[in-house]
C-alpha cells in the first residue's frame, strides 16, 4: 500500500505519519508512506498523480491549496482515496469537488484516523494472489496489476509499487485471464489482459490507462470491450 501525506506543516505531516504506522502495525500489509511539504512538492513528479492508494492532503496550504492538488491528480486518476485535513470546519463542502472519503479536522485526528482508515479498507477491499515469476515467487495485489501483456511464450506483468517493476512467468494469456477472473480484469485484445480499475477511458479502438499508456483494441471485439467496460463502470 502506498500513501501520500501533504501538509505543510511539519508538525502535522509527522502527525499524521505516526498515527498511521501505529493503525497498519497491526495489518500484514506491506505499506510505504511518503511525506510532502506543498502540493508543488507532491505534483513534481507526475506519477505521484497515479501511484497512491491514500492521498492526506491539507487543504490550506501557503501555496498552492489541497483542492488545487487534488483536482490535478482527479484530472488524471480516480481510484486514489483522498482524506482532506484541515482546521477550518468552512472548507467541509470543497470535499465534494475531489470525491473525497473523509474530511478530518485537524483537532480530532486522534479519535478519526482509525475509522477513516477502516472504512478505507473495507472499500478497498485489497485482495491478493499468488504467482511464481522467473523473479520469484510473489504475492501481488491485484488493484496494483495494470495489465498484463503476452510476450511470445511469456507473460509479462505491469505492475504498480514502489519499485514500479515488471514480473515475468511463462504461462498463457488465457491461464493468466482465468486466475485473474473475478478481479475486474478484461480481455482487450488477444496479447492484453488489462485491469478495468485502471482504464480511464475506451474510444477510437485504444484502451486509455491512468498510467499514460494507450491500448489498442482490435476492431473485431471494438463493441464488446467497450461494452463490458461500461458494465464495470457502471457496477462500481
Amino acid at each position: 500500500m502506498l500513501i501520500a501525506v501533504c501538509d505543510d506543516e511539519k508538525f502535522y505531516r509527522e502527525k499524521v505519519q505516526k498515527l498511521l504506522e501505529n493503525y497498519l502495525s497491526g495489518y500484514k500489509i506491506n505499506y510505504t508512506i511518503q511525506l510532502f511539504s506543498s502540493g508543488e512538492e507532491f505534483l513534481q513528479e507526475n506519477e505521484n498523480k497515479v501511484k497512491f492508494d491514500i492521498v492526506f492532503m491539507d487543504i490550506n496550504m501557503s501555496r498552492m491549496d489541497g483542492i488545487r492538488t487534488a483536482l490535478q491528480m482527479r484530472s488524471v486518476h480516480s481510484h486514489t482515496y483522498i482524506v482532506l485535513i484541515t482546521a477550518f470546519i468552512q472548507y467541509a463542502l470543497e470535499g465534494y469537488k475531489v470525491d473525497a472519503v473523509r474530511y478530518i479536522m485537524k483537532d480530532t485526528l486522534d479519535s478519526a484516523l482509525d475509522e477513516c482508515m477502516d472504512t478505507i479498507l473495507k472499500k478497498m477491499q485489497l485482495s491478493r494472489i499468488n504467482f511464481s515469476f522467473l523473479e520469484g515467487e510473489k504475492w501481488l495485489y491485484t488493484d496494483n496489476i495494470f495489465y498484463v501483456e503476452s510476450q511470445r511464450h511469456k507473460a509479462v506483468f505491469f505492475y504498480l509499487d514502489e519499485k514500479m517493476e515488471n514480473y515475468h512467468i511463462y504461462e498463457k494469456l488465457d491461464v493468466i485471464e482465468e486466475r485473474l477472473s473475478g478481479y475486474g480484469f478484461l480481455r482487450i485484445h488477444k496479447s492484453y489482459l488489462v485491469n478495468m480499475k485502471h482504464i480511464c477511458r475506451i474510444s477510437n479502438y485504444t484502451a486509455y490507462l491512468d498510467n499514460g499508456e494507450e491500448l489498442s483494441v482490435p476492431r473485431l471485439k471494438y463493441q464488446a470491450v467497450k461494452e463490458e467496460f461500461v458494465a464495470f463502470k457502471g457496477a462500481v
